[in-house]
């Protein structure tokens, strides 16, 4: 237990003040358990360990973005991530739904619009009401909080440093690091970082971003782009090479093709050079195209940098306890029970090296680690089989491996691609281009024919592919899937029909019941 002194120095919003907090005589120490990081995965690790009578701290802050912005409790996923990402992504599909409507019937007199300013106070708000929620339970599952910058002093010990440059030093038995990572600028442009924004700033922008230029094919920069699109902004998508690298490439071409017919422009194997800003206010950005060698310029009014997020971990002072990284991502050596190269000191979330950068795999691998620390449990995070969504206009949900991968791993002659092209009923009377709507089963071709990877596009693609990535973890095979009963009519039902193969070069277009 801690003993917290009341003076004069009382700290902002907790019962803190600013001495040093030590190891007693008897040996014990402040905490049980230190967290660095109060992004999702941090708060789960957090609450879990008070939940089973652990005495914990989790230190947060925010350094602003390069443009300044900042933002509350709760990380990536709360602030800058998959929720305002996904709300966003909710207001473009509104916009293609109010165009539905009127083939469905619905008089929509005159032509519609979009207002950022509204649908960013909006989004604005739910998340601060985010924020004010992660502090409130942290509060009441009695985790102390504080708003300092932490760093490692060896390995029972952390330095909290405040907004004010004012320290705390607290030790504990145990410290966990889930400080994620952040977007990267481009080091070789001149103006990159002067004139650009990154995923760090777009959902807090008060204004329109207006005509944009997003840099970068990664899932970050087409989510970003399709929303953009879908809210009525002239945007343009610079790729250098493929989009949804370390996705399966097929489905990737379908999402781009989908993303070029809905709208959205493609500058395909271009690179930037530089950024000027011009008397006007409008950016100029000058461009090669690798293809042809020419150089081209343009103008847009915001240029969003989409290439690549690195670690955070330049501030932890991890040189000084000796942690191991991997020196060409700077990612956190991590062995199978999230432990570090220092005793006593674990990591996890983007943070930790190989771990998939996805809130869900912090979170469940943070209460898992909890309880291993606080003994209730020795259960291990199974990294297989973790299904993911891109939530691009024509969204791509998967689970397993690309088929690229499995090719890979088990050779083309051993493994079987079932797949189908497909119309979702709810286009047809819309009049929508169904034709990158497709899913694949990738499975293993002898025997029962285990499932080793499920991929689809199409509407509610997440929804449709959460519940087939339990079939995997259950060890699902082709037989399983076919047997399965679908709900009719659903886009979810035409896995459970799926029989052709790719080997079999027969039409894969889904014609009827």
């Amino acid at each position: 237990m801690a003993a917290f002194c009341r003076g004069r120095h009382r700290w902002k919003g907790t019962n803190y003040c600013f001495h040093v907090l030590t190891r007693t005589l008897t040996g014990k120490y402040d905490f049980d358990l230190v967290v660095i990081g109060g992004g999702s995965g941090g708060l789960a690790c957090s609450k879990e360990a008070a939940q089973l009578g652990q005495e914990v701290a989790v230190l947060d802050y925010v350094e602003p973005s390069v443009k300044g912005t900042k933002w509350g409790l709760g990380g990536t996923c709360v602030n800058v991530g998959c929720i305002p990402k996904k709300l966003m992504h909710q207001a473009a599909l509104l916009g293609t739904a109010v165009k539905d409507a009127k083939k469905y019937g619905w008089q929509i007199p005159g032509p519609i619009s979009h207002d950022w300013a509204t649908m960013a106070e909006a989004v604005q708000n739910h998340v601060r009401s985010l924020n004010w929620g992660h502090r409130v339970q942290l509060k009441d599952k009695k985790v102390k909080y504080l708003n300092v910058k932490g760093s490692l002093v060896d390995e029972h010990t952390v330095k909290g440093l405040s907004k004010a440059g004012k320290e705390v030093i607290l030790t504990a038995k145990n410290i966990v690091i889930a400080t994620g990572g952040r977007p990267k600028y481009p080091t070789n442009i001149p103006g990159a970082m002067e004139h650009g924004i990154t995923s760090d700033d777009i959902f807090w922008l008060r204004e329109s971003p207006g005509k944009t230029l997003v840099v970068g094919a990664s899932y970050v920069a087409l989510e970003c782009a399709g929303f953009l699109t879908g809210t009525g902004l002239d945007t343009t998508v610079m790729v250098r090479s493929i989009a949804l690298r370390g996705f399966d490439q097929q489905m990737a071409g379908l999402v781009t093709d989908y993303m070029e017919a809905y709208g959205t422009k493609f500058a395909w194997k271009c690179v930037p050079k530089r950024v000027d800003k011009l008397p006007s206010g409008a950016l100029q950005v000058t461009w090669t195209d690798t293809r042809t060698g020419k150089e081209e310029t343009d103008t847009y009014d915001t240029v969003l940098w989409a290439v690549g997020r690195a670690p955070e971990t330049k501030a932890l002072g991890l040189d000084k306890v000796g942690m191991q990284l991997n020196n060409h991502t700077g990612k956190i050596l991590v062995g199978d029970d999230e432990s570090t190269s220092v005793p006593n000191i674990y990591a996890f979330g983007d943070i930790g090296e190989g771990r998939p950068e996805l809130t869900p795999t912090a979170i469940k691998a943070g209460k898992l680690l909890a309880r291993r620390l606080a003994g209730h449990s020795k259960e291990l995070m199974n990294y297989n089989n973790v299904a993911t969504t891109v939530f691009t206009p024509l969204e791509y949900g998967c689970v397993g491996l690309s088929e690229e991968e499995a090719e890979s791993r088990y050779g083309k002659d051993s493994i079987e691609v079932y797949h189908s092209f497909y119309k979702p009923l709810e286009f047809t009377v819309a009049e929508r281009d169904a034709s990158q709507c497709y899913m694949k089963v990738v499975c293993e071709r002898a025997g029962e024919q285990r499932i080793l990877g499920l991929h689809v596009t199409g509407p509610n693609a997440g929804e449709v592919t959460q519940g087939f990535s339990m079939g995997l973890r259950c060890g699902a095979t082709y037989s399983h899937l076919i047997e399965t009963v679908g709900i009719h009519p659903t886009c979810a039902e035409e896995l459970t029909k799926i029989n052709i193969t790719k080997r079999s070069g027969l039409d894969a277009t889904v014609t009827g019941c």
